[in-house]
C-alpha cells in the first residue's frame, strides 16, 4: 500500500514525520458502455454546442456559468493566482472535544503512519489524545485545495479523518417535516423501547455485506463461464396506504422477535452475583 500524502503533523513547535494512507477501498463494479452489434468501446466525444466541431483537449479552457448559457473563461494562470499555497504540513489549529462536533462535518478516514524516527512524536501526541479525549482540528492542502480534517487515535493508530466546511452542509429546514401537533403515546412509546431492546446486538460490520454488488459479480462471473442466468419473477408487493396503526406494528414486531442474545461481561457478571448474594 503506498501513500498519498507525505508531510508532517504540526502544532505548537512539534512538527511529526507521517504517511497518509486510504483507510477506505470502494469496490464498486464498474461498466463501459459499448455498441451492441460488435461489443466495440464507445469514446466519449468532445463536441462544441456552438460551432458544432470536435475539439482537442488542447483547445479547452474552464468556464463559470453565471447565467444560462452564458460563461466567463477560468485560466490555469487565473486558477494559479488562487490556488492553496502547496504545504507539507497538517497544521493542526485547535484541541476540541469529539463530542462537540456534528458527525455530518466528518468526510473520509485515512490512516496516519509515522515516518523515520518519528514513532516517539507519533505515540506520545496519540496518548495525549486518548488521555484528554481530544481530537484535533487541522488544515492541510491535500490535492491542491485547503482541506478541513481531523486528528484522532484510533487504537494504536492516528486517523486523520477529512471535514466538510460549515457552508457545504445543508440543513433540514426545506424538508416536510413532522410537526409539534404529532403526538407520540406513552404505550406505544413502551413498546418501541421494548422491540429496541429485544433487538439489541453488539456491533458486528461483518454481518452487513453488499448484496447487490454480490449479486452483480456473481452475475458477471456467470456470464463469463459461459452460463446463462435465469431471469426471476418480480415478487408482488401490497399496494402502498397512507394509515399506519404503529400500536400494532409495534405488538407484531415483538411477538416475532427473537432477543439477541448479549455477551456477558466479567463485570456484568460481577454485579450479578452481588445482587444474588
Amino acid at each position: 500500500m503506498r501513500p498519498i500524502w507525505n508531510g508532517v503533523i504540526s502544532f505548537g513547535m512539534v512538527n511529526i514525520p507521517v504517511a497518509v494512507f486510504s483507510a477506505v477501498g470502494k469496490e464498486n463494479v464498474s461498466f463501459n458502455l459499448l455498441h451492441d452489434e460488435d461489443l466495440g468501446r464507445i469514446k466519449n466525444v468532445r463536441v462544441c454546442q456552438v460551432c458544432g466541431n470536435e475539439i482537442d483537449y488542447d483547445d479547452l479552457v474552464k468556464g463559470y456559468q453565471y447565467e444560462k448559457d452564458e460563461y466567463v473563461p477560468v485560466t490555469k494562470e487565473d486558477l494559479a493566482k488562487v490556488a492553496a499555497e502547496a504545504s507539507n504540513a497538517i497544521n493542526i489549529l485547535d484541541f476540541v472535544e469529539q463530542g462537540e462536533i456534528d458527525p455530518m462535518y466528518f468526510d473520509k478516514p485515512y490512516y496516519l503512519e509515522p515516518g523515520k524516527n518519528a514513532d516517539k512524536g507519533y505515540t506520545l501526541l496519540r496518548e495525549a489524545l486518548e488521555r484528554t479525549k481530544k481530537i484535533g482540528i487541522a488544515k492541510f492542502v491535500f490535492r491542491e485545495k485547503e482541506t478541513l480534517a481531523a486528528v484522532k487515535p484510533n487504537g494504536n493508530a492516528l486517523m486523520l479523518d477529512t471535514m466538510h466546511f460549515p457552508d457545504e452542509l445543508r440543513t433540514s429546514e426545506d424538508l416536510r417535516l413532522p410537526t409539534k401537533k404529532v403526538k407520540v403515546g406513552a404505550e406505544e412509546i413502551k413498546l418501541a423501547e421494548k422491540l429496541i431492546d429485544m433487538l439489541s446486538n453488539e456491533f458486528d460490520p461483518h454481518k452487513y455485506n453488499d448484496l447487490a454488488r454480490e449479486k452483480l459479480e456473481a452475475l458477471i462471473e456467470n456470464k463469463l463461464k459461459g452460463k446463462k442466468t435465469k431471469s426471476r419473477t418480480k415478487s408482488k408487493t401490497a399496494p402502498p396506504t397512507n394509515v399506519v396503526d404503529i400500536m400494532s406494528r409495534l405488538k407484531a414486531s415483538l411477538e416475532t422477535a427473537k432477543p439477541k442474545r448479549r455477551k456477558t461481561t466479567p463485570a456484568t457478571a460481577k454485579n450479578r452475583k452481588s445482587k444474588a448474594a
